[in-house]
């Protein structure tokens, strides 16, 4: 293992708790919706967010949207939802099973039939935009704004979202927080230990895949790679930091495509008339 890890520096958590809660009333205030529709995974980051919802008093709805989930997952995410329950009266929930819509799409698609390199990818990709319509048709129906759980790693650093998926929201408490930041809030807010110590997980393979066996390295290391990488090169650096520094580089790089403003052909005004 690496020897240097990012350690969150001295953050003052409640003060950041604080400030993310007052943001999101008063951006809610300010766009004239009701309150925050957030779909949750069982995951961390959503565990968080929803919280932090919870506590500017607006109407929160916590959507559970399985589809094949495994058990496991699951129960973390109804466990968080009840407790939230319990601690809010403004916090309602509801479960949509996406499991035979889902299935539907494969088969309309044709996905049992035919054999890709990237069908597999593809198609946990379908998944998260499966969600993000969910949670869209929810949020509209309910003036709701729908509201992100990615972090600074995989919004900024490594692009570990789906495009118009998880990627597609209205508004991101918590992006400008590593991942180590984020476990510091949880602790603070009191999300269940199970949730802060399962390994994280997309949640978008019928197989348990983990984060960091699809990225090929933690988020402590991601972390550190993005902290370096605007100073140094993968060269500069013997062992696991180089190998880590080097998927950073790789990932960082594919992902600008996620983050960047779609392109746009300009027509020359002469060609216009």
């Amino acid at each position: 293992m690496m020897r240097v890890f990012p350690t969150g520096g001295t953050m003052d958590t409640q003060a950041v708790i604080t400030h993310i809660a007052r943001w999101l009333d008063e951006y809610a205030a300010q766009a004239n919706v009701k309150g925050f529709v957030v779909g949750v995974s069982g995951g961390i980051d959503s565990a968080v967010v929803s919280a932090l919802a919870a506590r500017t008093g607006r109407p929160t709805l916590l959507l559970d949207m399985p589809i094949r989930q495994h058990p496991d997952q699951l129960e973390r995410a109804r466990l968080h939802i009840r407790n939230l329950q319990r601690q809010y009266a403004n916090v309602s929930a509801q479960t949509v099973d996406l499991t035979d819509t889902f299935q539907t799409f494969e088969q309309t698609v044709g996905a049992h039939q035919t054999a890709f390199d990237n069908q597999p990818l593809s198609l946990a990709n379908a998944r998260s935009r499966l969600r993000m319509l969910t949670l869209y048709y929810y949020g509209q129906i309910h003036g709701l704004l729908v509201t992100g759980t990615g972090n600074k790693i995989e919004d900024f650093g490594v692009g570990f979202f789906t495009k118009y998926g998880d990627g597609g929201v209205d508004i991101s408490p918590i992006a400008d927080l590593t991942k180590t930041q984020v476990y510091r809030l949880a602790e603070a807010l009191g999300v269940d230990e199970a949730i802060q110590k399962a390994p994280p997980t997309d949640g978008l393979w019928d197989t348990e895949r983990t984060d960091e066996e699809q990225m090929g390295a933690s988020y402590p290391e991601l972390e550190w790679a993005m902290g370096v990488y605007s100073t140094r090169k993968p060269e500069d650096f013997e062992g696991r930091q180089r190998e880590v520094l080097e998927i950073y580089t790789r990932l960082h790089r594919a992902m600008q495509h996620k983050i960047n403003p779609i392109p746009v052909c300009r027509i020359p005004p002469e060609l216009l008339g």
